[in-house]
């Protein structure tokens, strides 16, 4: 963050300076008392299962600078720095994030929002965007509405754009997010069947993601994938000019795409021309979170050849589609998260992999499906079938739905009660010809099995 005063911190918290000199500076916040540095701003925050005033003391002996806080508990009055008092320590979070950006208006922002795919669209868009701009990409998973302020936040005054993942499972968040982020451009990854026990269908989903389409002004851009079902009619909610991407189609799109050695090989084809791009990434969801990432590089102004360079050299987060050896075994670890649409998608990939063996998916529960939760685990059973994989493992009593499912539809399964089970299993069993997908929800923590294998 861009220093600021303290005395402007309390104004755009909608707060009131107890105790502190208004003159003196802060330049980063913080809402976890274990990441607090000299001089940086704790804000206190209070949910159902936590409540930050109660580390006021640590903040203290972290040499924070100022506290923020709604409590003026005996450690509130004692904190030895400045004290902003405010109502409600989320809005104020909230409030303080808004005027922030308000203040950063110089910034460029590209706000990322779908059902899958954010982390690595953010990741791709970060690296073609970093080839003319100083980049303030989203760390870690602070997409939500207390991770989002803090990631406008840490906007520095030498950053010219910022990348922000815009996450939600209950309705009315991405308009909130979008309310205090203020993109420039809007990226939509996909709209599919994730957070469905909160919001009950596709077409709410979609309303819901199509509220970051609202926020873009005129003059900006948004980015939708060409063949989701959903494309016109966000399309139609866009008061700015829409760009759509995909394999073969759209205004940006991928044409000539082969698998290589190690990733994705295609020619990123738009009205600007044509250039040969080397994806290190597996799979054609990924090019298209490529193609995503490319239009808005290409509509501001950066060359296909030094997106081709950006995409080339591109560091995606970890546990989404990579290969590993572990155990003498070759592994696809896509363990960070897992929905009935990125299942299938992992699945399409792992059956187009070169494989003297087996190719053998290994997976965990999908989780937030509420009422859909056993039909969209069958369903992934049948696609694991249909996608001619040659053996189906599962971890745990959810997930032995796909197993059953694959099992009925022809193919052999097996399902095992925990992680400690499943590596037991693939050290005996697997052989180093096999190809091994791992995948599941973050609940599922399949990459225990990864760090079981050693």
């Amino acid at each position: 963050m861009k220093t600021i005063t303290i005395s402007q911190l309390a104004e755009w918290c909608d707060g009131k300076l107890l105790q502190g000199r208004p003159a003196d500076v802060c330049a980063s916040v913080s809402t976890d008392s274990r990441t607090l540095g000299e001089g940086s701003v704790f804000v206190a925050l209070k949910g159902e299962r936590y409540d930050g005033h109660d580390f006021i003391k640590t903040a203290a002996e972290r040499r924070a600078g100022v506290l923020v806080a709604s409590q003026l508990t005996a450690e509130t009055v004692r904190f030895p720095g400045a004290i902003v008092h405010v109502r409600d320590t989320l809005v104020a979070l909230q409030m303080l994030a808004w005027r922030y950006r308000q203040f950063r208006k110089d910034v460029f922002v590209v706000g990322v929002t779908g059902s899958s795919g954010k982390t690595s669209t953010k990741d791709l868009l970060a690296a073609v965007l970093s080839r003319r701009h100083r980049v303030n990409a989203t760390k870690g998973n602070l997409n939500n509405h207390i991770g989002l302020p803090l990631t406008v936040l840490a906007t520095e005054w030498a950053d010219t754009c910022g990348v922000w993942e815009m996450g939600m499972n209950h309705p009315g968040e991405i308009e909130v997010l979008a309310e205090i982020a203020a993109p420039d451009a809007a990226v939509i990854t996909n709209i599919g069947v994730a957070h469905l026990e909160h919001m009950g269908s596709r077409e709410a989903i979609a309303l819901e993601k199509g509220m970051l389409v609202e926020s873009i002004r005129p003059d900006g851009v948004v980015v939708l994938p060409a063949a989701d079902d959903f494309a016109s009619s966000l399309r139609a909610r866009s008061q700015a000019p829409v760009l759509t991407v995909g394999i073969n189609d759209g205004e940006v799109r991928a044409e000539n795409l082969r698998q290589g050695g190690s990733g994705m090989l295609f020619d990123l084809v738009s009205e600007h021309g044509r250039v040969s791009v080397e994806l290190p990434l597996l799979g054609e969801h990924m090019v298209v979170n490529a193609l995503l990432a490319s239009a808005i590089a290409l509509n501001q102004g950066i060359s296909g050849e030094e997106i081709a360079a950006g995409l080339s050299s591109v560091q995606i987060a970890g546990g989404r589609l990579q290969r590993k050896m572990a155990g003498g075994l070759a592994l696809i670890d896509d363990t960070y998260n897992a929905n009935p649409d990125s299942m299938r998608a992992a699945l399409a990939t792992l059956s187009t992999l070169e494989c003297h063996g087996r190719r053998i998916a290994l997976l965990g529960r999908m989780a937030e499906l509420g009422e859909h939760a056993e039909s969209a685990h069958r369903d992934i059973g049948r696609a694991a079938a249909a996608a001619g994989i040659s053996l189906v493992l599962t971890v745990g009593a959810e997930a032995a739905l796909i197993a059953e499912a694959a099992a009925s539809a022809g193919t052999e399964s097996l399902s095992f009660a925990d992680h400690e089970e499943a590596a037991a299993w693939l050290k005996a069993e697997a052989s180093r010809d096999d190809v091994i997908l791992l995948k599941g929800s973050r609940s599922a923590a399949m990459e225990k099995i990864i760090e079981a294998l050693g």
